[in-house]
């Protein structure tokens, strides 16, 4: 929906962004870890190390619990899905490809990158939002033109 018709939208996403920043300063704080998802779930199925197993499955639960409880709240609203399940595995395929290509993820680079200054994670976060942004433009005005 348009933020025009949703006054409250920016205070969500402000206060959801808050909490995002809160959650990954705080894992650097006490665990000395960045809050790349892939790498969290990467280092949980893949790469397990001793001591890691803990934290990494807690966060993993507190990322599929999260849309839960705030469903549960009433505080989303409801989601459609413009494709089919095939297609949303093949894009998910293809994002865990790109991650492992890009050597993380849009929250690795995107939050905890830019907020330690890395060149790696700025050239990464430009790259990702200048093809998400060219994505758009070809899917919404070349294709559906």
């Amino acid at each position: 929906m348009d933020i025009l018709i949703q006054p409250d939208a920016w205070l969500r996403g402000l206060i959801g962004g808050m909490l995002i920043g809160l959650a990954a300063a705080s894992l650097l704080f006490f665990n000395g870890r960045i809050a790349g998802i892939s790498g969290v779930l990467g280092g949980l199925l893949f790469n397990r190390q001793a001591g890691d197993t803990t934290w990494r499955s807690l966060f993993v639960v507190g990322l599929l619990l999260g849309p839960i409880v705030a469903a549960a709240s009433g505080l989303t609203r409801p989601v459609t899905m413009p494709a089919g399940w095939l297609l949303i595995a093949l894009a998910g395929v293809l994002v865990g490809y790109g991650t492992r290509l890009g050597n993380g993820c849009t929250s690795g680079h995107g939050i905890c990158g830019l907020a330690r200054f890395s060149t790696r994670s700025l050239v990464a976060t430009v790259t990702f939002m200048a093809f998400g942004f060219l994505t758009v433009f070809v899917l919404r005005h070349v294709v559906a033109a």
